[in-house]
């Protein structure tokens, strides 16, 4: 018996691969879910990196970077769906307002996803968000799939906590999410109980 989807709103919390969970793109991943509704869900991998630095990013949209504090960034692996698409999560920059940028989506809880070139124009002049993560690619699944999968036991959930996705090194992001738990992850096992 699946959970009605109606019940569970996961927007704003991250979702935790669990052991067993050998999927290449999601295997021991930490998602940070943008949005979720009866429709599906969309989010963005926060502990992936790619090779790829924000510095090469920009030199390859032919945009310079006056922001010392991203040059060594890494660009994240979002997910599977549109790899070669940028997704800019950030802090809002007006809260309570409407986004200063043009293709933004609101997040309950303080963030905003952005699509548009024009945050990465912001940012090339030395403004925009403070707080920013870029990935290619995103996280996606359609209606009432995600639930399936964590009624098979592949993810465990919890509210997000910003500052694993800005103020963790990468290596650390899912032991901490998982600390949020109270869990560690020697206590996971890779097969799924069922009583």
């Amino acid at each position: 018996m699946h959970p009605d989807p109606a019940a569970l709103n996961l927007t704003h919390h991250f979702l935790i691969a669990m052991p067993g969970l050998d999927d290449r793109a999601f295997a021991k991943s930490v998602v940070y879910m943008c949005e979720h509704s009866d429709r599906g869900a969309l989010g963005l991998v926060i502990n992936k990196p790619s090779d790829i630095t924000l510095k090469s990013l920009f030199d390859k949209v032919e945009l310079p970077l006056h922001r010392n504090d991203l040059t060594e960034a890494m660009v994240f692996q979002g997910g599977p769906v549109q790899t070669e698409r940028g997704f800019v999560l950030h802090e809002c920059m007006l809260p309570g307002s409407e986004s200063v940028y043009a293709s933004t989506m609101t997040i309950p809880g303080g963030l905003e996803m952005t699509t548009s070139k024009d945050v990465l124009e912001a940012l090339s002049t030395g403004a925009g968000p403070r707080k920013v993560f870029v990935s290619l690619g995103y996280s996606a699944w359609g209606e009432g799939q995600l639930e399936s999968e964590i009624s098979d036991n592949s993810w465990l959930t919890v509210s997000a906590d910003l500052t694993v996705i800005f103020d963790t090194p990468v290596e650390q992001r899912y032991d901490k999410a998982l600390m949020l738990l109270g869990l560690q992850s020697w206590m996971l096992s890779s097969e799924a109980g069922h009583a």
